[in-house]
Formats: C-alpha cells, sequence, structure tokens
C-alpha cells in the first residue's frame, strides 16, 4: 500500500506510539533536571566535585544505549523491562547537558553582578534564586533543550526492552522490510524532535532580554507547543501507556498473571502471541513484552520481569550455555533442558514441531544463473563476494569462524557485520553476495532468495522450544503439551510470509491458525 493509505489504516497505532514516545521523553527529562539542575547549582559552590560528577555524567553518555538497558534490567526498583528502564536510562543520558549548562550558566554571571547583590546583603540562597538563576536561565534552558532532541533520538531504541514508542515501528520495519514502517516511525521521531525543539527554543528566547511584547509572544508560542505535545502525550492514541510489566491482553481475565516476552524478530511474536491467546482462552491474565532486543528476553527471566518466551534449542545450547556445536536434536534439547533447569531454575516446553535452523542465504537470480545448490557448490565461485552477518553469528560459537573453516571459504574482503533484519535488504539491493538468515524466514521467499543446503551438516539443530520459570511451568503445562509438535515448518515460514510478506498483523495471523487448528 501506498504511504498514505498505511496512514490512515494505522494511525491510531501511530498516535498510541507517539504518545508513549512522548511521555517517555517529559518524564526522562524531567528527572534529568530534577536531578542535574541542584547538582550543578551544588558544583558552582563546591568546585572540587566538578571533575567527579561530571565525569560520571561523560561516562553516562559514552556506553552504548542498548548495553545500559541490559545492564539495568537485572537491578531492583530501578530495573526490569518496560517504561521505567528506559526512562531511568534516557535520565542517565540526559544529565550531562543538564548539569554543564547549568555550571557553565551560572559561572558566566558577570562577577560584579555577584559582587553588587553581596554588597546589598543578599545570602547566598536569595543571590541564587534572585540572580544567577534567573540570569543562567538562557544557558541552563539550552541545556535542557538538547536533553530533550537527545531523549528523542535515544527513545527510539527504547522500544527493544519493550517500552514502547517509535523505536516499534523503525525496528518492525526492519524486521518485515516495509519502507512505511520505517519512514513512519523516523519521521515521527524526527517532528517530534523538531517540535520539542521549537518550543524549547521560544521558551529560552523569552529570557532574553528584548521588547516585554516580544519575550511574552515567545513564551505564548513556545508553551502553546508544549501543551499540544502534552496533549498528545495525554489523549493521543487508543491504549494506554506501556507499564514497566508491559501491556497486558485484551480479554479481561481473572486468573493468574503471566508476562509472555519475545524475541525482536518476527517468527518470536508469532510464537510468543500463539501463546498468549492460548493462555488468555484459559483465563490467564496475560502481559506481553514483544520485541526485546539481542540477550534481552533471557535476561528478563532471569531478573523474573519475563514468565516466558520461546527460544531455540541450538541458541540456548551454544550461545547461552556456552557449548561446543553438536548435531544430535535429541541429545541438545536433553542437555539443553537439564542444564537451564540446573543452572538457571528454568523449563523446557516438548519441542513445537519445526526447527529454525541458520540459513545460508544468496539472491535466487544468482543460484539460478550459476547453478548453485549447497554451501559447498558457492565456495570455489565466492572469493570477490561480499559476506554480510549479524552480530548474533559473528559471535557465537556455531557461527561465523567455524562456519568458514569447515566449508573453507576464503573471502577477498572482510563480512560486514551488521543488524540481522538490514542483511536481508542488503542482499536483495545487491550489496552483499552471501548472508546467514533463518530457514523458515518469511523475506526468503518475498525476497526471491534461495537457501543453500548445509551439506557438511555444521550447523546445530535449532528446534523451537519455549523456555519459562520454574515458577510459572505448572501453570504453563497444559498450553505447552497442546502445542507438543503441532507447528510444521511449512506452517511457521507460512505464518511469517503473512506477517513479512502480506504486512498482516502477527495477533491476526495467530488467530487464524489457531482456529485452524
Amino acid at each position: 500500500m501506498s504511504f498514505l493509505d498505511f496512514i490512515t489504516a494505522n494511525w491510531r497505532e501511530l498516535m498510541m506510539l507517539t504518545r508513549e514516545h512522548i511521555v517517555i521523553v517529559m518524564l526522562s527529562t524531567a528527572f534529568a533536571v530534577v536531578l542535574g539542575l541542584p547538582l550543578g547549582v551544588l558544583l558552582t559552590r563546591v568546585r572540587s566535585l566538578q571533575v567527579p560528577v561530571l565525569g560520571f555524567a561523560n561516562v553516562m553518555q559514552t556506553v552504548p544505549s542498548l548495553a545500559l538497558f541490559g545492564l539495568l534490567i537485572p537491578l531492583p526498583f530501578i530495573g526490569g523491562i518496560g517504561a521505567r528502564t528506559a526512562v531511568i536510562a534516557l535520565a542517565l543520558y540526559a544529565l550531562l547537558p543538564v548539569i554543564r549548562n547549568t555550571v557553565t550558566g551560572i559561572l558566566g554571571i558577570d562577577p560584579k553582578i555577584r559582587e553588587t547583590a553581596v554588597a546589598m546583603g543578599m545570602t547566598d540562597s536569595e543571590r541564587l534564586l534572585l540572580v544567577e538563576l534567573p540570569l543562567a536561565a538562557p544557558v541552563i534552558l539550552t541545556g535542557i533543550r538538547v536533553a530533550v532532541v537527545i531523549s528523542v533520538g535515544v527513545a527510539t531504541v527504547a522500544a527493544a526492552v519493550g517500552a514502547g514508542g517509535l523505536g516499534t515501528y523503525i525496528f518492525r520495519g526492519l524486521r518485515q522490510n516495509d519502507n512505511n514502517l520505517l519512514i513512519a516511525g523516523a519521521v515521527a521521531s524526527a517532528l517530534l524532535a523538531l517540535l520539542f525543539d521549537l518550543a524549547l527554543g521560544q521558551i529560552e528566547r523569552s529570557f532574553a532580554i528584548g521588547e516585554r511584547a516580544q519575550r511574552t509572544r515567545r513564551r505564548i508560542i513556545g508553551l502553546g507547543i508544549a501543551g499540544v505535545l502534552a496533549a498528545v502525550a495525554i489523549l493521543g492514541g487508543s491504549g494506554g501507556f506501556r507499564s514497566a510489566v508491559g501491556r497486558s491482553g485484551e480479554l479481561p481475565a481473572t486468573g493468574e498473571r503471566i508476562v509472555v516476552g519475545s524475541k525482536d524478530f518476527t517468527e518470536s511474536i508469532i510464537l510468543a502471541e500463539i501463546l498468549a491467546q492460548m493462555l488468555e482462552r484459559e483465563g490467564f491474565a496475560v502481559e506481553r513484552q514483544f520485541e526485546l532486543g539481542g540477550n534481552l528476553p533471557h535476561e528478563s527471566l532471569l531478573a523474573k520481569a519475563v514468565d516466558v518466551y520461546p527460544e531455540y534449542t541450538g541458541t540456548a545450547f551454544t550461545a547461552i550455555l556456552k557449548r561446543d556445536p553438536i548435531t544430535d536434536p535429541e541429545a541438545v534439547y536433553r542437555e539443553t533442558a537439564a542444564s537451564y533447569a540446573k543452572d538457571f531454575g528454568l523449563v523446557l516446553s516438548p519441542p513445537l514441531g519445526f526447527a529454525n535452523d541458520f540459513a545460508i542465504l544468496i539472491r535466487g537470480d544468482v543460484a539460478r544463473k550459476q547453478g548453485l545448490r549447497t554451501v559447498s557448490d558457492a565456495v570455489p565461485v565466492s572469493r570477490d563476494w561480499q559476506a554480510g552477518f549479524g552480530q548474533d553469528f559473528m559471535s557465537r560459537a556455531d557461527g561465523y569462524l567455524g562456519f568458514v573453516r569447515a566449508y573453507g571459504f576464503a573471502f577477498a574482503r572482510q563480512p560486514r557485520e551488521m543488524d540481522l533484519s538490514l542483511t536481508y535488504r542488503a542482499l536483495a539491493a545487491g550489496e552483499l553476495d552471501i548472508i546467514a538468515g533463518n530457514s523458515t524466514d518469511g523475506l526468503i521467499s518475498a525476497l526471491d532468495l534461495f537457501q543453500l543446503e548445509d551439506d557438511r551438516r555444521y550447523f546445530p539443530p535449532y528446534e523451537a522450544v519455549f523456555v519459562a520459570r520454574q515458577e510459572k511451568a505448572q501453570l504453563l503445562r497444559a498450553a505447552f503439551e497442546r502445542l507438543r509438535n503441532t507447528i510444521s515448518t511449512d506452517e511457521m515460514r507460512k505464518m511469517n510470509f503473512e506477517v513479512d510478506g502480506n504486512k498482516r498483523q502477527p495477533r491476526d495471523v495467530v488467530a487464524e491458525w489457531l482456529r485452524e487448528n
């Protein structure tokens, strides 16, 4: 569909995500100001604290956002997943400009003005409130303005920890190869940054010296824009703001609450939605924490922020348990289940019926033209190919290094290490020649890609299962048993294609599959 048709069909969800984004930015900036303004004032009085405090704020700015989210998840009270973690992380990012500009604004005041205030008999608190803060206000507001714009941008990453916001559309667009989603999320985020910047800029200029009428007009404009943003934050969208534990299911339920999580790719979301809808039918109060990036689903499970999420035995065996790859599916499942129970207190469900193995992919036209069928067929012609792999594949025991050794690849150029969802787009566009995707991914057929056969049986089996906390395992047992060996590879590939290729909502695809099965 065209972008206009997309906006017409999805404006309610876009408004809801915009609302979530605004609330996250406003709360995080408020915390940064409440903490940073007094700290900045303190640093002007006790200058020996400037180096350690500003050093800490500088360090917070250098920590990658996703890494900071991951570090916060296990922490009690301030951690977990959802909006709370996002607000704390963004507040830490916003501290530096608030503190630094407060110090710069106050220390930049002409010493003669300060001396005049002392000569008039003002106390230190009176000088601060009546002289220093009013004169430093434009500089302080500039710091707040910078903090807000930074927060709008970094808040897009908050979607990776289930906090919602416009990053949800951006991540989803990358995953589904959907430019409408990417443009909607990016443009809305950019417009928010511009509106925040314009509002705060008008308020900031109103504190500068000038005509009273002009200052009043600028203040009215700035406050008006801020009021519009606040109205969207309060009233926008059709859904509620995601709490620290996520958004609950649509059906009313009186049973025990179960938090279902997922990784940040289509198949994981579909599997999590299957379990969520089944549990809602049983009367459980289900809260969804989907699209968690990196290793956050596992960490959230250990932190008791999530109760259950879909996983793959090969991933658990090699990436989490750090075992050397083996090819026997039963042995992988058995050893993974035993180690998870012993090391983490976690329970594996029975296999769901399909395996999502690593898929070595090339473009379909290249495979047909050169008659390539297996990975070994590609080795002689691949020297000048540009390979590209996800960060996960490049770092894990069953990934890149073992793969090239097993097959004898000798790429002339260093492989590009990038986000997995972007490798599909880059391969289809001709920027890459070979990638490692997922065998059940709907984008394989949607983008006319070809999966080379793993003829040397290098990759371990990746049977789909659910991983649950021991405390919730008994509640989930009935659903696990009903899902035992019920999803075939073809069915999973079809559901993935319906979401990635036909752009349908996962909840609708899942509801249809449940009715048919």
